[in-house]
C-alpha cells in the first residue's frame, strides 16, 4: 500500500497500449466478483436513517423553542443536509439503482428539494471534472477563481487579492463557511440564465418550497435575529463539511496539461488521492474517501469500494503507477501546503515593483 503523496505539478504522460490493456482486464476482474451491483438496501437504509435524524432534529428545535441552544440544531441540520447531498451525488453518477430515469428522479429531489442546490448544474461541472480531472483549462474545480490552484493563475495577483492568495492555505477552512452559500447562489443562476436548462422548472419549484417552507418555519418560531443565526449556522457547518469532504481528492495532485494524451486508467488514478481511516471515516465521507475507485468505477456503489481498493492497488503495484492515499490529517496538509505553495507566486502587495524586477535578475 502506498501512503506517500506526491507534490504537485503538471505532469504529461503519454499512453501506453500495456496500461490501456489492463482496465479492461480490471474493469473484468471487478465486475466479475460483483463490484458493480447496485446495493438498494443499504442506500435504503442510510435514506431511512438519514430521514429519522432529521425528524429527530425537527423535533429537538420544536422542544428547544426560544433558545439559543438551536444553534446545536442547526449544526446538526447542516451534517444531515451533507449526507443527503452525498446520496444526492451518488444517485447522479446511477450507483443506487439500475433505472438512469429512476436514478435522476431520485437525484434531483434530493438535490434541489431536501438539500437546495441545483441538479441540472451538478451534473454539468461534475462531469466535466470526472472526464478530465486535474486537467488544465477542462476540469473546473482548478479552474482561477477566488482560490488560485496554479502558479500561472496566482502570478497576476495584485493588491488584496494578492494578499489573500499568498495565505490562502491558511484561510481554506474557514472560507469553506461560504461554500455553502455559494453552492445555493450558483444553482439559481443556472437556474435562471438563457438558454437550455435541463429540468429547469421542475427545480425552481423543488428550490422554492425547500427555500420557502424552511424560512417559513425559521421566522414563524424563532425571533428574527436567532432565525437568521439559525440559518448561518446551518449553512457554514453545511459549506465547511461539503468543502472538507470533496477537498482531499484531487487538491494537490498532480496536473495534466491541456494538451494531455494520457490514458483513462493513469488520469484518474494519478491525479486522485484517498483517505484511509476505516469505517467511520468511509461514513463521515460518503464513500468519496476511495477517491481512486469512484473515478475508476464511477457507478460502483458505496459499500464495494473498499473492496475494489484493494484489486485496484494491487493492479497499480504491478504496473507500476503509483497509488497515493493517506490519512485524513495527513490529506488536508496536503491541501492546505499546496494552495501556500501557489499562492507564493502572487506578487507580494508591499513590495516595489521595482526591487522585484532587480531580484528576478
Amino acid at each position: 500500500m502506498s501512503g506517500g503523496d506526491h507534490r504537485p505539478h503538471t505532469v504529461a504522460l503519454s499512453p501506453r497500449n500495456s496500461v490501456i490493456a489492463s482496465y479492461s482486464a480490471l474493469l473484468k476482474q471487478v465486475r466479475g466478483e460483483g463490484l458493480l451491483r447496485r446495493c438498494q438496501r443499504f442506500y435504503l437504509t442510510v435514506g431511512g436513517f438519514l430521514v429519522l435524524a432529521a425528524g429527530a432534529a425537527a423535533a429537538g428545535f420544536v422542544m428547544l423553542g426560544d433558545s439559543w441552544f438551536q444553534l446545536i440544531v442547526a449544526g446538526v441540520l447542516g451534517i444531515i443536509l451533507t449526507q443527503f447531498a452525498f446520496l444526492g451525488h451518488e444517485a447522479s453518477h446511477r450507483q443506487i439503482f439500475e433505472s438512469r430515469a429512476v436514478n435522476e428522479r431520485v437525484g434531483r429531489f434530493l438535490a434541489a428539494g431536501v438539500v437546495g442546490i441545483s441538479y441540472a448544474w451538478w451534473i454539468d461541472k461534475h462531469t466535466r471534472h470526472h472526464n478530465d480531472p486535474n486537467t488544465v483549462g477542462k476540469d473546473p474545480d482548478i479552474a482561477m477563481g477566488t482560490l488560485a490552484f496554479r502558479e500561472e493563475d496566482a502570478a497576476p495577483r495584485t493588491g488584496f487579492q494578492a494578499w489573500f492568495t499568498r495565505r490562502q492555505g491558511y484561510l481554506f477552512f474557514p472560507l469553506l463557511s461560504l461554500e455553502g452559500l455559494n453552492l445555493h447562489v450558483k444553482s439559481i443562476r443556472t437556474l435562471t440564465r438563457r438558454g437550455p436548462v435541463k429540468g429547469r422548472w421542475m427545480e425552481l419549484v423543488l428550490i422554492g418550497a425547500r427555500f420557502g417552507s424552511y424560512l417559513g418555519v425559521l421566522f414563524w418560531f424563532l425571533p428574527a435575529g436567532m432565525a437568521l443565526a439559525f440559518l448561518g449556522v446551518q449553512i457554514a457547518v453545511f459549506g465547511i463539511y461539503m468543502g472538507a469532504s470533496f477537498a482531499p481528492n484531487h487538491k494537490g495532485m498532480p496536473m495534466l496539461p491541456a494538451g494531455s494524451t494520457a490514458d483513462f486508467f493513469e488520469r484518474q488514478v494519478l491525479t486522485s488521492r484517498n483517505v484511509h481511516g476505516g469505517s467511520f471515516i468511509n461514513t463521515a465521507f460518503g464513500g468519496l474517501n476511495f477517491q481512486i475507485e469512484h473515478h475508476l468505477f464511477p457507478d460502483m456503489p458505496r459499500p464495494h469500494l473498499r473492496r475494489a481498493a484493494v484489486i485496484v492497488r494491487e493492479h497499480c503495484d504491478q504496473l507500476g503507477i503509483p497509488y497515493t492515499e493517506v490519512g485524513v490529517l495527513r490529506s488536508y496538509a496536503a491541501v492546505i501546503t499546496h494552495l501556500n505553495r501557489v499562492g507564493l507566486a502572487a506578487r507580494d502587495p508591499f513590495d516595489c515593483p521595482m526591487v522585484q524586477r532587480y531580484r528576478r535578475r
